[in-house]
């Protein structure tokens, strides 16, 4: 990251941190599984609007995202999604092979890079089926996957909502996976089983 970028991600990131703690009661575990050096690819479940801000408040690694592209097209909102949070536009349901390369090159380069498999938020706090794209993506950067999963985040600002209400809110890493040696659908069977898997553990765990 640049220096003013990097003094910008780092300010927020304090502000994220008290604002987490004391409206979500934020708990993170397994902060561990995070690789700390090369690219590593950590792919979650979507429950609502805070999820970006969830999965990097925590980690010692600047985290990258994929965003929609809807998101770039107001100038402000282009330069702080590139510059302070290293998002990178996609256009969804076009086949974008430009932000397919721009993803693959980010990894290889050695960043830490956040996808969500199922496409979109859910609409009803569970996890919806995955998409098939990011058994591509996994072929194509070779890089570990961390599979993430969040809990709570659906009932503190849920799609639906225009603004977020106070919830406790938990995200857990797991151990990091090597996938770019089975096949597409193997690959979307272990990540669906594990963040499923992953998911019901920790909502279980904290009723």
């Amino acid at each position: 990251m640049k220096t003013r970028a990097l003094l910008a991600w780092k300010s927020l990131k304090v502000i994220a941190h008290i604002l987490t703690t004391l409206l979500f009661d934020l708990k993170v575990y397994g902060r561990h599984n995070i690789p700390r050096s090369g690219g590593v690819l950590i792919v979650s479940n979507h429950q609502g609007n805070l999820d970006p801000v969830l999965l990097a408040v925590r980690l010692h690694r600047p985290l990258n995202y994929i965003a929609k592209a809807e998101l770039f097209e107001n100038p402000f909102g282009a330069w702080f999604l590139r510059s302070v949070l290293n998002a990178l536009p996609v256009r969804q349901g076009t086949g974008d092979i430009g932000a397919l390369k721009e993803t693959i090159r980010r990894l290889e380069e050695g960043h830490l890079l956040n996808m969500y498999p199922e496409g979109a938020r859910t609409l009803d706090g569970q996890i919806g089926p995955l998409q098939k794209g990011v058994t591509l993506l996994v072929h194509r950067a070779g890089v570990p996957v961390v599979p993430a999963v969040i809990v709570g985040s659906f009932e503190a600002w849920p799609i639906h909502r225009k603004w977020p209400r106070s919830h406790p809110i938990r995200v857990e890493y797991g151990p990091p996976m090597r996938l770019d040696s089975m096949d597409s659908e193997q690959i979307l069977r272990t990540i669906d089983k594990t963040l499923r898997e992953m998911f019901d553990r920790l909502k279980a765990r904290e009723r």
